[in-house]
């Protein structure tokens, strides 16, 4: 008989209600593991650029919504510069550009508060449409899905990326609703008719 001198892959399960322990304790009324959770903002005291407020939930193709969804964003500043990536030093040094929020737990809706970011420039001399990335885990969802937020009050039909999207019509998925000044709605639909866009990456 051979030996199996190697560690096998361990299963895969979704992320459970334990999720939540490990990452944002604070949250859950478990101190001492962190002064404060990983993540709660995005930008710092004096973050350069238009302040917003983006809200919304996760939602089942049943429309449920998720209350126990956890989501990652990666942003730019407001000058379109990601942090960490920028040799001339002229990233914003008050936006760290992650943040990790979790859904409240009674009504399921998130709420991220940060600045706008700016346009990305690609080496061509495109540019990408303002957007945040997010990823985004809860029950039953076997592999973090990955999407974006789009803005409808910005110009996006010329963005390199939103242009590779065969379904146009789709495209509406990934647009966040002004609903007031400096104010947003992006709800992320999982399965159904207004199924979110998700990306490959």
């Amino acid at each position: 008989m051979q030996e199996l001198d190697y560690l096998k892959e361990s299963p895969s399960q979704t992320a459970g209600p334990y999720v939540h322990i490990g990452l944002t304790p604070n949250k859950l009324g478990i101190g001492g593991i962190y002064p404060v959770d990983l993540g709660e903002s995005p930008v710092l005291p004096g973050a350069k650029g238009e302040e917003i407020t983006i809200i919304g939930t996760v939602q089942d193709g049943a429309g449920m919504i998720l209350r126990d969804a956890l989501i990652e964003t990666w942003q730019a500043d407001g000058q379109g510069i990601y942090p960490g990536n920028d040799p001339r030093g002229a990233a914003d040094p008050n936006v760290t550009g992650w943040a990790r929020i979790i859904a409240d737990f009674e009504t399921g809706e998130w709420t991220l508060k940060t600045v706008k970011p700016g346009r990305v420039p690609f080496p061509d001399g495109r540019a990408m449409a303002p957007h945040i990335a997010l990823w985004v885990v809860a029950r039953g969802i076997n592999l973090g899905l990955q999407t974006r937020i789009y803005f409808e009050d910005e110009e996006n039909e010329s963005c390199p990326v939103l242009q590779r999207i065969e379904h146009r019509e789709r495209v509406k998925t990934l647009v966040a609703k002004k609903t007031a000044d400096g104010t947003y709605r992006f709800d992320v639909i999982l399965q159904g008719e207004n199924e979110t866009v998700f990306f490959d990456m």
